[in-house]
């Protein structure tokens, strides 16, 4: 479909309602609070540490050029200054309080003592790779991401398994109490998660699976969120093709593998992306279990960049920006399916 045509279409033919004026600034707003956080973000990761904290803030990475003088150790700044109504570009040699020190870079002389608050830095447009290259160097940042994508993966191939195995079961079988095993996982969903979290740490403890990434993995599998979508999805399949299998002499795996799963496709294209999400932004499940750097996971590794007396803000930016390409990638590729799996689970 044309975007531009989709874009101009209204209500009315030949008519623009209220209703179309309505939905325009409703998803043009939305659009803008969902990608303004996103785009600052990104922007922000790319400047030096000290423009991060400068007040007022700037939208593009900028830095305050340096310029080496004769007979100091280290490049100043560089800054305009009006002196006797002339404007000039002088270095800052020290500042206290209101009042800075100021030297001429290519006739240094005794300081000139001028007013801080008159003075405007001198920028120039400065991209800060080592926002990026430190972490992955320095910071185990490689180990993080491994150890994120292995919990993501393996965590959201067992949840598509074991939800689809119990929703096929709920909605393909009539035992005694089907409704009441359905009912009873559908409740689980209002106990609040900080009521599980020590009975659940306690039998990873008595596992033996503290300080490992299954532990952090195999609590997180079962979802009464998935079990609802996808049994409600699958109600949609007709009982005839189940049916007709059997009378083919399938077997009950071969009929759930090649007939069931494959028509289950866009349900479970939703809690694929349900569940990367659910997993990749997890911090207080493994902040709990893991507690060896080399097991941390990409949420837990971020937080060691936040200190008692101070926070590496240009590190975290950087690196929570470079996190959300994975998600974005499988949101991308998925996205698709969102609408008709979503939309299926209610047509029955």
């Amino acid at each position: 479909m044309n975007p531009v045509a989709f874009l101009g279409r209204t209500r009315r033919r030949g008519r623009i309602d209220i209703t179309d004026i309505l939905s325009w600034l409703w998803l043009i707003g939305g659009t803008i609070a969902v990608l303004v956080p996103v785009v600052w973000a990104g922007l922000s990761s790319m400047k030096p540490e000290a423009e991060i904290t400068r007040f007022p803030p700037s939208l593009l990475p900028r830095t305050t050029q340096q310029v080496v003088v004769p007979g100091y150790d280290r490049p100043l700044g560089l800054w305009t200054v009006t002196i006797d109504g002339e404007s000039r570009e002088m270095a800052m040699v020290r500042r206290i309080g209101i009042k800075a020190q100021m030297v001429d870079p290519e006739n240094p002389a005794a300081p000139v003592s001028v007013d801080a608050r008159t003075i405007s830095p001198v920028q120039k447009l400065t991209i800060a790779t080592e926002n990026y290259s430190d972490p992955l160097e320095r910071f185990n940042f490689l180990t993080y991401l491994k150890n994120s994508v292995f919990v993501t993966v393996v965590a959201t191939i067992l949840t598509l398994i074991v939800n689809a195995m119990a929703a096929f079961a709920l909605s393909k079988y009539r035992f005694r109490g089907d409704k009441a095993v359905f009912v009873l996982i559908i409740s689980t969903l209002m106990i609040p998660l900080t009521v599980v979290m020590v009975p659940a740490y306690m039998v990873i403890v008595g596992v033996g699976l503290v300080d490992n990434l299954w532990g952090v993995i195999i609590p997180t599998v079962a979802s009464p969120t998935g079990v609802f979508l996808l049994r409600q999805y699958m109600l949609t399949i007709p009982d005839e093709l189940i049916e007709a299998a059997r009378v083919d002499a399938a077997s009950e795996f071969r009929i759930f593998w090649r007939i069931v799963l494959p028509l289950t496709a866009p349900a479970l294209a939703v809690l694929a992306i349900f569940s990367v999400l659910w997993r990749w932004n997890d911090f207080l499940w493994p902040l709990i279990v893991l507690s060896s750097r080399e097991n941390f996971t990409l949420q837990i590794g971020l937080n060691a960049f936040q200190g008692e007396f101070s926070v590496q803000w240009h590190y975290i930016l950087a690196m929570t920006f470079l996190s959300l390409l994975p998600v974005t990638v499988v949101f991308l590729f998925l996205q698709k399916y969102i609408t008709t799996g979503i939309a299926g689970t209610g047509m029955k």
